[in-house]
């Protein structure tokens, strides 16, 4: 039998699903990763940070054989070295790295870093796999520990390094998975023999899918159901459609007596139908009554780096850099549009956001949002961090009106909505075949994931591909507050006004 040759990665993609390992090797193009890309920058980012957890260190650098860095760190050792970043070793085909190596009078302890601010069970199983290659390979390795973000820490003043992460010890959870993992790789290797390249396995769908994450081969995986299917239901719990879907009720019609919530039924039923759209027009009529001139239309796009970079903020804070605001000063007149985007390079940009803001909502009128738990929400961390703008920021609190309610309480509902109370799903229902409004059409930003990664990205750009950069995201955001005007006058048409 030829070892599959692994990695930790690998050993933890196998150990969620034997496929996956497959579609690594075999079909490795199949993947959609652009929702993990900002996962993958920020653990990096944290990687490269904590290397200096325990001062100075020696660093294996990254080669793309493997042998270099396995030889490396063996020289590392010989010269007695005390804390070695990136060890490399390598046993029975097993290659793992270390991400911080202390090498004691005791023995060795190993550190494994993860970018997120809460642990999972997978974060276990890499560790353990790191403590397996190494005590099978004859070191003593006394300690293994998880370190991870402490999401309750503030900066003030320079980054600290001991108060940013959280250590955590796992020692007798990674002696304990040795067995397994020995079994484990067995399986694998012998998985990895029988399906070859021409021999593709079966996708066999579960929570495995999905936990800890959404697995990249998904659409893969699932290009052969009917669409939309069980899958499609917006907001359903993943453990009852995995239900559903074993239970062989996968299509749409399949679904339509299964007693689900009204809220899911309705997607269904809607769907299978084609029912025409339903709008309670007194609750139209109450979210417009409810509105005072001047109308400002407003949308944030925000960053969360996982390094507190500002003083006061914590690591995943969501950071405000740009907005877009559509003003109606009085009934009949015109629309129009005031913008902010900060510059990359400003330390002061929040403060500036802020200020920019206030001047441009200077009297009292309907702040009108799209979704009430997250503008409010920044405005409140904003105040605190700035008590001089507090006064303000309350004011543009107090007068907010979420245009996201009938949607989500099913007052205003048609099929093309798809269970979603999302503006990228209501605008086009709402408007079809509108090019104006179509987020698929703009020029470089989609989506607040691009807006957030494009922004943070600027720092690597010249001049000139910032410029470019900084025109697609004021287009994007534009057409986020455009499309609660387009929303206004749709609620307009409505009641008649």
């Amino acid at each position: 039998m030829n070892n599959v040759n692994l990695s930790k990665s690998k050993y933890c993609s196998a150990k969620s699903c034997f496929k996956k390992l497959w579609m690594q090797k075999y079909k490795p193009q199949e993947a959609i990763q652009k929702a993990r890309d900002a996962v993958f920058k920020n653990g990096i980012a944290v990687g490269n940070l904590a290397k200096g957890l325990f001062g100075k260190y020696e660093d294996v650098e990254f080669n793309k054989n493997l042998n270099v860095m396995i030889e490396k760190t063996k020289e590392l050792l010989k010269q007695n070295a005390k804390i070695i970043t990136e060890a490399s070793f390598l046993y029975d085909n097993n290659f793992c790295s270390v991400d911080i190596l202390k090498n004691t009078k005791d023995g060795f302890e190993i550190y494994e870093v993860k970018s997120g601010a809460s642990l999972k069970d997978i974060n276990i199983d890499d560790v353990s796999y790191q403590y397996f290659v190494l005590t099978r390979l004859g070191y003593n390795v006394k300690k293994a520990f998880l370190v991870y973000i402490n999401n309750e820490y503030i900066r003030h003043g320079e980054l600290e390094l001991k108060k940013l992460f959280n250590i955590e010890e796992v020692t007798e959870e990674a002696k304990s998975k040795i067995g397994e993992i020995e079994l484990n790789i067995k399986v694998i290797n012998s998985f990895m023999e029988e399906y070859t390249k021409d021999n593709e396995p079966e996708s066999k769908l579960g929570m495995h899918c999905k936990d800890p994450y959404m697995c990249d081969y998904w659409e893969y995986c699932t290009k052969d159901l009917p669409k939309p299917n069980v899958f499609d239901i917006n907001k359903l719990d993943w453990t009852k459609k995995f239900e559903k879907y074993e239970e062989g009720k996968i299509s749409f019609k399949d679904l339509q007596n299964e007693n689900l919530a009204k809220r899911f039924q309705e997607q269904i039923d809607f769907e299978v139908e084609n029912l025409e759209p339903k709008i309670n027009v007194e609750a139209i009529e109450q979210i417009m009554n409810s509105l005072k001139y001047p109308l400002y239309f407003i949308d944030y796009e925000t960053i969360q780096p996982v390094i507190p970079e500002y003083e006061g903020t914590w690591p995943y804070e969501q950071l405000p850099f740009q907005y877009s605001l559509h003003v109606i000063k009085e009934k009949g007149a015109e629309v129009e549009h005031r913008e902010f985007l900060a510059d990359i390079d400003d330390k002061d940009f929040l403060r500036h956001f802020v200020e920019s803001m206030i001047k441009d909502m200077p009297e009292d009128g309907s702040v009108i949002i799209y979704n009430n738990s997250f503008e409010p929400v920044i405005n409140r961390q904003l105040a605190q961090l700035f008590p001089d703008l507090e006064k303000e920021l309350t004011r543009i609190n107090a007068n907010i009106v979420d245009f996201q309610v009938p949607f989500r309480s099913r007052d205003y509902y048609v099929k093309e909505m798809e269970g979603s109370y999302s503006i990228k799903k209501v605008l086009p229902a709402l408007y079809p075949n509108d090019p104006d409004l179509d987020y698929h059409k703009l020029p470089s930003v989609h989506n607040g994931t691009e807006a957030s990664d494009t922004f943070l990205n600027m720092r690597n750009m010249s001049k000139e591909e910032q410029e470019e950069i900084r025109k697609g995201l004021l287009v994007y955001c534009e057409l986020d507050t455009y499309a609660m005007v387009k929303i206004w006058e749709k609620f307009k048409e409505i009641i008649g006004g």
